[in-house]
């Protein structure tokens, strides 16, 4: 990370039916050389559900390419063969940059923008019908290996072969792998969940999800958001 992160693809995508459903999807994204990043994200992008992708705290989505071997191995044809680079509907395609290597609240320069880490994709039933495994949604966030959304803070052309440049780091101690870790795997964690709620970084989703937890004492059900359910 001294030097920097590669920006090895660059990707937008435009509405398309998904898996031959009536849903609207942007996750197929193709390859492009630069862009104009917007507050809202890149110019030409598209989203089909605008409620939950897309807007000022999800401006631009990074998945970890590292993440597709292991992916390849576990997953049945002719989802495995899917696995590559842009499955997942990232903006951002790298090598060697994991949820344990970005903290909540990193600020990075790229190209001629500015982009502050805002929140880990929580993902959704759409990645079931987009890999045709009624669970995908599931599997991805038990795996703790999601991607994660950017903020921006100053607009600006990025490109392929731009060079992430970590500017600042606020908060050392919260790698997004431990910030999903208590979503997921210790849910009710209140201490934990009370040092959540005060990192001002994290989306205002984020900080609402871990206050109602510590409010109720209870989870949220996920059930809408992984399999399309009340």
């Amino acid at each position: 990370m001294a030097n920097g992160v590669l920006i090895k693809q660059l990707r937008i995508g435009s509405l398309e039916r998904l898996a031959g459903t009536e849903t609207l999807t942007g996750i197929h994204k193709q390859e492009i050389e630069s862009a104009y990043l917007n507050v809202n994200g890149l110019s030409g992008d598209q989203q089909g559900d605008t409620r939950h992708h897309g807007g000022p705290e999800k401006a631009l989505h990074h998945f970890a390419s590292d993440h597709y071997v292991r992916l390849r191995s576990e997953l049945p044809d002719p989802a495995s063969g899917q696995c590559e680079p842009g499955a997942f509907g990232e903006n951002l395609v790298t090598e060697g940059f994991t949820e344990t290597d970005v903290c909540a609240g990193d600020t990075y320069q790229l190209g001629e923008a500015i982009l502050q880490v805002s929140q880990p994709r929580q993902p959704c039933w759409r990645l079931n019908l987009r890999f045709g495994i009624p669970d995908m949604s599931q599997r991805l966030q038990n795996s703790l290996r999601t991607g994660w959304y950017y903020r921006v803070l100053q607009p600006g052309k990025i490109s392929k072969g731009d060079t992430l440049l970590l500017k600042e780091r606020p908060h050392a101690d919260w790698p997004l792998s431990r910030v999903l870790s208590i979503l997921y795997e210790h849910p009710l964690d209140l201490s934990a969940l009370a040092l959540m709620a005060g990192i001002s970084e994290l989306s205002p989703n984020l900080k609402q999800l871990a206050n109602q937890r510590l409010e109720t004492q209870q989870v949220e059900d996920w059930k809408r958001r992984l399999f399309g359910q009340a």
